[in-house]
C-alpha cells in the first residue's frame, strides 16, 4: 500500500519521539527501581539523559523527607529505572565515573546501623556508671 494523497514536507520530529526512538524495550520491562541518587533537580536529569543515551528509560522522584514544592529545583531527587534496565544502568553510572550517586550497598543494612546504635548507647551507658562510680 502507498500514500495516494500529496505528500508534504517532512515534519520535524518532537523531542518526545526523539526520546522515545532511544529506549530500547527489553530494558523497560518491570517494576521502577532506584538506581542512583542526585542532589537535585538538574543533576537528576544528566543521570537520566546519560541513561538514555544507553537505552534506559528513567524517571526521577523527590527523595523521602523533601517533597515540599517550595524547594523547586532543590532538594535531592531518586533516579528510578525498570528493574530490566537496573543492570544496565548501573555500569553505565560505574564506568562513567559516577559511582557516588549509586544508593547505599547492601552493607549499610538497618541491621548494621542497628549495630552501631546499641554499640553507641552501651560505650556511653559505661561512660556514665565509670563517672557515677568516681563521683562516689
Amino acid at each position: 500500500m502507498t500514500y495516494g494523497g500529496e505528500v508534504a514536507e517532512e515534519e520535524p520530529v518532537s523531542a518526545r519521539r526523539e526520546r522515545a526512538r532511544k529506549i530500547k524495550p527489553q530494558l523497560s520491562e518491570g517494576r521502577l527501581v532506584k538506581v542512583a541518587g542526585a542532589h537535585n533537580q538538574v543533576e537528576a536529569e544528566f543521570l537520566q539523559a546519560l541513561l538514555l543515551e544507553e537505552g534506559v528509560p528513567s524517571t526521577t522522584r523527590r527523595a523521602a523527607g523533601f517533597d515540599v514544592p517550595d524547594f523547586l529545583a532543590a532538594g535531592p531527587r531518586d533516579v528510578l529505572v525498570p528493574a530490566s534496565g537496573a543492570e544496565v544502568a548501573r555500569d553505565v553510572l560505574l564506568q562513567s565515573d559516577l559511582a557516588s550517586t549509586l544508593p547505599a550497598s547492601a552493607g549499610d543494612s538497618p541491621a548494621r546501623v542497628l549495630i552501631g546504635v546499641l554499640i553507641a548507647v552501651v560505650i556511653v551507658a559505661l561512660v556514665v556508671w565509670l563517672g557515677m562510680e568516681f563521683f562516689v
